[in-house]
Parts: structure tokens; C-alpha cells; sequence
């Protein structure tokens, strides 16, 4: 039997060097959020002890968390801008999905520490400087929408939205103490501190646990969820020539890479230079699938029975 294995990536040179250049740009965004987000947490964490607010405090911690966070995507985005090598044959273009999933880890940390600070605040309250909260808390507003605006400029990769998730929970943390702060200036009512405090804890959870379950969703190697394999499969054997579809892998290499590999049972290797043509075609154009691994393969013919012998 006739058997050829042919490996193809879509990505054109063009592609790789426009894909280059956005991990660079990405980098640059990362850094510059770092640094900014990285000095304020200090700020923001005295002026949190001093006030006595937890709402203040938690919003520190978790601004400490984003610049760990975004230390660890600025990380990644450079070492996803490493060629392939002969040990890494697809690059480290997996390292921002490492990076997202341990964002989503220390997310999850820092919202078991708010949740069980607050229910000790309830049960223990204590004198809180609502001034100082709130005019603390509206600088940390705008240099978290300053954070924001700059990662929104990057790429919109699972990297990047795993950073600025933890931005955006920042400005909610934000909003919170600036909340928090008012009322206990003007009416002295301190519950208000560490019921906010729960409510941003809340609002974080359930982005942490999206984007964990993306990160894990890539690491276990799952079919993306915007594909439905079965469809890519009526897709495949529906090409003139192909009899049969098989072994098909679906999986994600990094976020925007999408890999496949496949056997195709064919009627003859003749038409397969046509029909690789048409396969990669509508993998890409209707599933966005540009890194394609196809094997053609031909049925062995059964052996003719052999002619009866006359008794």
C-alpha cells in the first residue's frame, strides 16, 4: 500500500512576522502595566492599614496579584516570541496559557483571603477613616483605567484578557472602597466595608473560574469550543475523493492557533495534490484552522479468491 504523510502549516511568512511583532507590542503593554500597577499596590496597601479598610486592603492585595499577574504575562509574551527549536518544535507559544492559568490560581487565593477577612470583619468591626479611603481609592480608579486603556491597545489573546481580567477586577475594587468610603464618612455605618469586600470577591470568582476552565480546556487539549468536530469531518469527507475520515484531532496550540491532524481514506493518491488543495481551503476559510496535518491513504485491495479446482 502506497502511503504518504504530508505536514503543512498554513502560516504564511508574512503571518509569522506580523504574529512576532504583536508578542513584542504585547510585551510592551504588559511591561508599562506592571510598573504602574506595581507602585500603586504599596500606596494603596499602607493607606489601606492606616484607614483600616478592608475594601482598601483587599483592593492592595489584589493589585499585588495583578502585577504578579501581569509579570507573569509579560514573561510569557517573551517567551512566546521564541522560534521553534529542536526540542520545541511548536515554539513556547503554550507558556501564555500556563501564565493564565496560574492568574486564575491566585485569583482564586485572593478571593478565599477577602472572603474570610470580611466575615471576621463582621463579627469584629472596627474604626475605619472613610476620607482617606475614598480619596485613595479614587487614584487607584484612574490608574487602573490607565492599566486597562494600555492592555486594551495589545493583542486579545488568553494571555492579555487573563491580565486585564484582573485589571478590570481592580476597578471594581476600585469602586467598592470609593463606595465604601463615602458612606462611612457620611453616615458612619462600617458593615458597608466588608459587605462590598464580598461582593467584588464574588464578581472576581466567577471570571477566575472562566478563565481557569479556558486554560485548562487548552491544556487538556480539548476541540475548541467554537468547533464542532463533526462538522469538520462531514467537511473533510465531503471532498471528491475522499471515501472516509479518520482519527481526527481537533486541539488549540496557543489563543488564534488551531491545529489538525487527520487520516484520509482516498480512491487513489493521483487526485491527492487536489484534494490537499481544497482541505486546507476549508479549514481555513470556514474553521480558522491553520496549522494542518493530513495523511492520505489508500484501501489494500482483497486478493482475488482463487479459481475453484474441478473435482
Amino acid at each position: 500500500m502506497a502511503e504518504h504523510t504530508t505536514g503543512l502549516s498554513l502560516d504564511k511568512g508574512s503571518s509569522h512576522i506580523q504574529h512576532h511583532l504583536g508578542h513584542a507590542g504585547e510585551h510592551k503593554h504588559l511591561t508599562g502595566a506592571l510598573f504602574l500597577t506595581l507602585g500603586f499596590a504599596g500606596v494603596e496597601a499602607v493607606a489601606g492599614i492606616y484607614s483600616g479598610s478592608l475594601a482598601l486592603i483587599s483592593d492592595a492585595g489584589h493589585m499585588l496579584t495583578d502585577s504578579t499577574a501581569l509579570g507573569l504575562a509579560a514573561i510569557a509574551a517573551w517567551l512566546a516570541r521564541r522560534p521553534p527549536s529542536a526540542r520545541h518544535t511548536y515554539g513556547l507559544v503554550r507558556a501564555e496559557i500556563l501564565a493564565a492559568l496560574l492568574n486564575a490560581c491566585l485569583m482564586l487565593v485572593l478571593i478565599s483571603f477577602i472572603a474570610i477577612e470580611a466575615i471576621d470583619r463582621f463579627a469584629h468591626p472596627r474604626d475605619i477613616h472613610g476620607g482617606t479611603v475614598t480619596a485613595v481609592a479614587v487614584i487607584g480608579l484612574l490608574v487602573n483605567l490607565a492599566v486597562a486603556w494600555r492592555l486594551s491597545r495589545g493583542e486579545h489573546d488568553l494571555n492579555t484578557r487573563a491580565a486585564l481580567m484582573h485589571v478590570l477586577g481592580d476597578i471594581l475594587g476600585s469602586v467598592a472602597a470609593i463606595t465604601a468610603g463615602l458612606v462611612v464618612t457620611f453616615t458612619g455605618w462600617t458593615p458597608i466595608d466588608p459587605l462590598l469586600s464580598l461582593l467584588v470577591a464574588g464578581l472576581i470568582l466567577v471570571s477566575a473560574w472562566r478563565l481557569l476552565a479556558e486554560a485548562l480546556h487548552v491544556l487538556l487539549e480539548a476541540v475548541p469550543s467554537h468547533i464542532d468536530i463533526h462538522e469538520v469531518e462531514r467537511c473533510l469527507a465531503g471532498i471528491d475523493g475522499v471515501i472516509e475520515v479518520h482519527d481526527l484531532h481537533i486541539w488549540t496550540l496557543s489563543s488564534g492557533k488551531i491545529a489538525l491532524s487527520a487520516h484520509l481514506d482516498l480512491r487513489g493518491l493521483a487526485d491527492w495534490p487536489r484534494i490537499l488543495h481544497l482541505a486546507r481551503e476549508h479549514l481555513g476559510n470556514e474553521f480558522g484552522i491553520g496549522h494542518v496535518t493530513l495523511q492520505p491513504e489508500t484501501a489494500p485491495k482483497m486478493p482475488s479468491p482463487p479459481n475453484a479446482q474441478p473435482s
